[in-house]
């Protein structure tokens, strides 16, 4: 069971974009970087600070993959004798 599970594409689509744009402010050097989303009881506000920068690639691959953006194919494997 995936955290994604039971959220509508449009809700996966906006946290999508809030996190991507949250990367590439940290990925380009600012300190803290606040991402606002609207969520069904009100707007939320999520502060990421630099030490996040790899949750935060994560939670965009987690939705990429949910989404369909991109496939988690398993490596080919060598069999070595």
């Amino acid at each position: 069971m995936a955290i994604t599970d039971g959220m509508s594409t449009a809700d996966m689509q906006s946290r999508l974009a809030a996190l991507q744009a949250a990367y590439f402010d940290l990925s380009s050097g600012a300190k803290i970087v606040t991402a606002t989303y609207n969520q069904g009881d009100g707007t939320k506000s999520v502060t990421y600070q630099q030490s996040d920068i790899t949750q935060i690639r994560k939670a965009i691959e987690m939705l990429q993959m949910a989404l369909g953006i991109i496939c988690n194919y398993p490596r080919a494997r060598r069999v070595l004798f």
